[in-house]
Formats: structure tokens, C-alpha cells, sequence
């Protein structure tokens, strides 16, 4: 667990090093750098977390959505780390995709961490973290749409009604793009999917 005199400032230092990313690689480097000092036991706080929020779903929606949830936060993980391990940042020079898109991220990130209270306690003694255990989830996010241009939730994700995260024609379509907009927070507002038209 990490040790800081001030989270606030900590956070805002971190969400400016990701906005002055230019390249792709510049931001998987900034991202796998903050990411690598989540210790094991803030690992596995964020773990539990994440379990805590699909436990409460109803059934038979919620085993349907387990697995996205665990690729949504730990298969993203792993995966930024085996890009940092490969080198592969120096590969990737493209521009960040939508750049004044990715500006209001980055400048969205401080007051979503600092201010969004959780609607129920982390596990453990840490409460000084759950800035950290909520900015994890940024990172983990941008990785995914600015550097990946993937969706913010994976390819498959349900949501009720029948509805899925899928691709086609080389875009991204999915049944909340345009539904989170008064969540000024959402990672669906900065989302690269487009609104799936079958659900307007």
C-alpha cells in the first residue's frame, strides 16, 4: 500500500502526467508506471471489491456479467503489464485517438476519485486508499479506449434486455453509450463505442 501526504494532489499529478501523454505509447508507459505501485493486499482489496458489486446483481444477470467484469478490471491488468514487460510502448507512436475527448478524461479523473464517494465501504483498514482503489479503475479505462480503442466495458458485456458490447463493420456499438450522460463520471461519455441503434 502506498504512502502519500496528500492524495489529492497525488491524483492530480497523475491524471496531468496521463494528459500530457502524446502517443499511444507515451500513455501505456504512464499508465503501466501508476498501475505497478498497487501492492498485493491493494490488489486484492480491489478484487474483493469488484466481487462485492457482482454479488448484489440479480440472477441470472449477474453470473452472465461475472466474467465480463473480471476481464473488465483483471484481464486489462495483466494485459497492460505484458505490454510494459514486451517494450511494446516503443512501438506504438500513433497520436491518442479523439485527443480533446481524452483531455476531458484526464481532467474528469481528480474529482471522480476524490470526490465520488463509494455507495458502500472497501474491504479492510484503508481508507486513505479508496482514491487509489477508484482512480485503479481509471487507469485500467483509459488503457482500454486510448490506447487499446477498445470500448470501456469488453466486447460481450450483457446488459439487460438482451443487449451486448459487440463490434461490427470495425465499430463498436453498445446499449448505454448515450444513456450515462448526468453521470458527469461515467467512462461511457468518453466512450470511443457508438450507441447501438437497436436500443435508442
Amino acid at each position: 500500500m502506498r504512502t502519500v501526504a496528500s492524495p489529492k494532489r497525488e491524483i492530480r499529478r497523475i491524471a496531468a502526467d496521463m494528459e500530457a501523454a502524446q502517443t499511444k505509447g507515451d500513455l501505456g508507459e504512464c499508465l503501466a508506471r501508476e498501475v505497478k505501485r498497487f501492492g498485493r493486499y491493494d490488489l486484492t482489496v480491489i478484487s474483493a471489491r469488484v466481487r462485492q458489486e457482482v454479488d448484489i446483481l440479480p440472477m441470472p444477470y449477474r453470473e452472465e456479467f461475472r466474467p465480463y467484469a473480471e476481464k473488465w478490471f483483471f484481464g486489462r491488468y495483466h494485459k497492460l503489464l505484458k505490454c510494459d514487460r514486451a517494450g511494446a510502448w516503443t512501438h506504438m507512436q500513433d497520436p491518442i485517438t479523439d485527443r480533446k475527448t481524452y483531455v476531458k478524461f484526464c481532467r474528469m479523473i481528480p474529482d471522480a476519485c476524490l470526490r465520488n464517494q463509494p455507495d458502500a465501504p472497501y474491504p479492510g483498514e484503508n481508507e486513505t486508499m479508496i482514491p487509489f482503489y477508484q482512480l485503479f479503475y481509471y487507469l485500467l479505462c483509459a488503457f482500454a479506449m486510448f490506447v487499446c480503442d477498445e470500448p470501456g466495458h469488453p466486447v460481450g458485456t450483457p446488459f439487460p434486455g438482451g443487449f451486448t458490447v459487440h463490434q461490427k463493420n470495425g465499430a463498436y456499438y453498445c446499449a448505454i453509450r448515450d444513456k450515462e450522460e448526468e453521470i458527469w463520471h461515467s467512462i461511457c461519455n468518453f466512450c470511443p463505442a457508438l450507441q447501438d441503434p437497436d436500443n435508442i
